[in-house]
């Protein structure tokens, strides 16, 4: 395992990166509503990303076809955007936008929900988020990487979700994926120690049944579906580790909202 401790000129472009990526999420907002389709959702955050001077890290990735995934009710992670996908009242979707600036990633991810939905969803939804910054919160230098998805599954356990495992958090800079893979569960294995400039995601995904297991889209490749046909939910944060503690490089006013 090779971590890149990141120097100040390469945290500081990570941090004009990722407020882009976040500020993508912010834009699209008023346009995730019932009747749109996720592929429109993807065109106006491809022409957003354009117009900031960046492209998107996910258009061609591994032939990846589109600019953002949208992931809808019971699609974990890598859903593909398309005209034929409308969303519609009591849906819940994923955005996961990762854009390209001056040759540095900036990754983050964001739920909403389609007009009302269910109480059961809406608290999926609500303690996917108070997970991700339970994880977010254990980040302090010198402790140990594990304590990251041990914090997360200490609050989620009571709740007989299950924690997705195939896919993992990461480290992110000049390169979409880094080491280290950062999990969601305790793994009883401590890990690396976080040091000051390590950068990395944590996206905790959470299913409402306690089965954690997936499957892929045989057709697409990528589709990323709960194995039961449970509702998912996750949110991404891109972290810098610091003297003190920790700086959510992806972080925006709205999301906080």
């Amino acid at each position: 395992m090779t971590i890149t401790i990141k120097n100040g000129a390469e945290i500081e472009g990570m941090r004009i990166a990722g407020r882009i990526a976040a500020e993508t999420l912010d834009f699209i907002t008023p346009f995730i509503q019932a009747e749109v389709s996720t592929g429109e959702i993807n065109d106006r955050c491809h022409e957003y990303i354009l117009s900031r001077g960046c492209i998107s890290a996910t258009l061609g990735y591994r032939g990846f076809p589109k600019s953002v995934c949208t992931s809808v009710n019971d699609v974990v992670c890598h859903g593909i955007p398309s005209y034929e996908v409308i969303l519609r009242e009591g849906d819940i979707i994923n955005v996961d936008v990762t854009v390209i600036k001056e040759g540095f990633f900036g990754d983050t991810s964001r739920m909403y929900f389609i007009g009302k939905c269910s109480e059961k969803a809406v608290h999926l939804v609500e303690r996917t988020k108070k997970a991700m910054m339970r994880g977010i919160e254990a980040v302090k230098p010198h402790v140990h990487l594990n304590e990251i998805g041990k914090a997360i599954e200490e609050y989620i356990e009571k709740f007989s979700y299950g924690i997705v495992r195939e896919y993992t958090g990461h480290g992110i800079g000049r390169h979409f994926h880094e080491d280290p893979h950062v999990f969601h569960y305790d793994t009883r294995n401590s890990g690396p120690r976080l040091e000051p400039g390590m950068i990395f995601t944590i996206e905790p995904m959470i299913n409402m049944s306690p089965e954690w297991e997936t499957f892929v889209d045989k057709e697409d490749k990528w589709t990323v579906r709960t194995k039961d046909g449970a509702l998912s939910a996750q949110w991404e944060h891109t972290i810098l580790v610091t003297e003190t503690g920790y700086e959510i490089l992806t972080l925006s006013p709205q999301e906080g909202k």
